[in-house]
């Protein structure tokens, strides 16, 4: 079974108006919510491609089970752990020029909540796979992802790792079996700029070889991706589309590469499918189908390095 951890959820509220004045009334042309978290838009995309997932997590009152609803709705299984406070909400202003965000303060994250968690993650096995997504609630500790890592290698556990920061800073520490830097992501881990694909792959063969990670995938927006791992070193280019959206896109990638590599075990079909899958993302209004992405697939230019 495939598993997403999303400790961090939100309810995105997303406001749309013709123009954002500042110390003044401003009135919405429209708005819509959505049930926002990096596991949860890995598991919605999975869910599109015929793949299905059980999400994890810590979710809280109304605005929780805002999401458990929308999780329903497609059809996605889920046990998370229920918080007393509300999970958080994230404001998202989009004007004609101008985009505003305001992200909710995470509830608190209790040790008994936090020990029940890792308590249903202590029953996986070798047969499951979790990816961790997302940024860490401010009262769980940096070492949280690192923690869990260690707790899953023990069982044989595949782990997937998308985060930034200090909370990716400690989980390389426990080896994953998958990363998903972008490229700032990579440069600030090693106090370096990159400035084009070969110096990514440099920087992710170093990162691959000094924390033992069998797959390391750099994405570098409208310039594609890089791969590490045991398929060896490639550049992927991605097909060519007029960007729309690029939310859910980095998701959509983690999806994708999952989502290849279980059908084929074939790391370079799965990198190239993870540039399809973000690629369809970024090229429309929503997380991509199934479809969307297949169509790209073939597009993708993949050049070993």
């Amino acid at each position: 079974m495939i598993y997403t951890l999303t400790l961090n959820p939100a309810v995105d509220y997303i406001v749309r108006l013709n123009d954002f004045q500042l110390d003044q009334i401003n009135r919405s042309q429209s708005d819509e919510k959505e049930a926002g978290g990096k596991g949860i838009n890995v598991s919605r995309v999975l869910a599109n491609f015929d793949q299905p997932s059980t999400a994890l997590g810590f979710i809280g009152g109304f605005t929780g089970k805002f999401i458990t609803d929308v999780l329903d709705q497609f059809h996605i299984q889920h046990h998370f752990v229920e918080l007393q406070d509300d999970t958080r909400i994230n404001l998202k202003m989009k004007a004609a020029n101008s985009e505003t965000e305001v992200n909710g303060t995470s509830p608190e994250i209790t040790d008994q909540a936090y020990h029940q968690l890792l308590d249903r993650l202590g029953t996986l096995t070798d047969q499951d796979v979790v990816v961790m997504a997302g940024s860490l609630p401010t009262t769980l500790s940096s070492d949280t992802y690192q923690a869990m890592i260690r707790l899953l290698n023990q069982k044989g556990v595949e782990t997937f790792l998308d985060t930034s920061g200090i909370a990716f800073q400690e989980a390389v520490k426990a080896s994953p079996s998958f990363v998903k830097p972008n490229h700032h992501e990579l440069g600030e881990f090693f106090n370096e700029t990159v400035d084009g694909p070969e110096k990514a792959i440099q920087l992710a063969q170093q990162l691959q070889t000094t924390y033992q990670i069998d797959h390391v995938f750099v994405s570098m927006g409208k310039d594609g991706a890089v791969y590490t791992g045991e398929a060896g070193q490639f550049q992927l280019d991605p097909p060519e589309g007029e960007l729309i959206y690029s939310v859910g896109a980095g998701d959509s990638t983690v999806a994708g590469f999952l989502y290849q590599w279980q059908k084929s075990h074939d790391a370079k079909q799965a990198a190239a499918f993870a540039v399809a899958a973000g690629s369809a993302t970024a090229y429309s209004e929503t997380l991509c189908t199934k479809m969307e992405a297949e169509e790209l697939f073939e597009q993708v230019k993949v050049s070993k390095i």
